[in-house]
Order: structure tokens, then C-alpha cells, then sequence
């Protein structure tokens, strides 16, 4: 059963931006938080962007600055603004479910469902 649904990404130039949006089913929503992954080719998956139970954001080192996450907890998403993209950016983004108590997480380890992901290019 899919309970994160991805929308947004696409191909842009190095410098340029991009809106993601995760939208979550209310079963999950009421369970966990929702967090942003992404996976590079040939690199493990790593935590990008999430938001805590408090909704304070927190922010891989690599995007510090750069993205911008949130949330609409009436939509029950939570999107991801990227600008000043850059090729290292490039990847699988990826949205998902942390575990209600792990909030504000970004490892892996605590999550308990993943959306299908979606493409991210920066081209130089």
C-alpha cells in the first residue's frame, strides 16, 4: 500500500530550481513524520530535509541554505524548494514516513515507508 506519493522534479541547469511535493495518505500522516531522501547513482541513500514534531526544520550540511522545506498539514505535505541547484544535486528524491517518536530524523533507520521517488537532473 503506497502511502507517500511524490510529485515535482525534472531536469534543470546548474543554477536553476525545482518544487517537490509529498503528499501523504491520512492513515500515515497520523502515525509519523514526513522527511526528504535523496539517492545519487552509485551512493548510499541520505536524509535531505525533514521537519520535527514542532515543525522546526532540519537541513542536510550539503543543502543548507539552498532548500527549503514545508509543510500543510491540512494537505498533509510536505514540499521541498530547491534553488540554486547544483549537478552534485542530481539524484532520486525521494519522500518518506519517519516513525512519530524519531521526528526531525534524518536516518533511515526510522523509516517506515517510502514513496516511489523522483528523478532530479542538474546539468553544468
Amino acid at each position: 500500500q503506497v502511502h507517500v506519493v511524490e510529485s515535482g522534479g525534472g531536469s534543470v541547469q546548474a543554477g536553476g530550481s525545482l518544487r517537490l511535493s509529498c503528499e501523504a495518505s491520512e492513515y500515515i500522516y497520523n502515525k509519523a513524520c514526513l522527511a526528504w531522501f535523496r539517492q545519487a547513482p552509485g551512493k548510499e541513500r541520505e536524509g535531505v530535509a525533514t521537519v520535527d514534531s514542532a515543525g522546526a526544520p532540519s537541513y542536510a550540511d550539503s543543502v543548507q541554505g539552498r532548500f527549503t522545506v514545508s509543510q500543510d498539514k491540512a494537505k498533509r505535505t510536505l514540499d521541498l524548494l530547491m534553488v540554486s541547484l547544483r549537478p552534485e544535486d542530481t539524484g532520486t528524491y525521494y519522500c518518506a514516513a519517519v516513525i512519530w517518536s524519531r521526528c526531525g530524523s534524518r536516518s533511515r533507520d526510522w523509516v517506515t515507508s517510502w514513496g516511489q521517488g523522483t528523478q532530479v537532473t542538474v546539468s553544468s
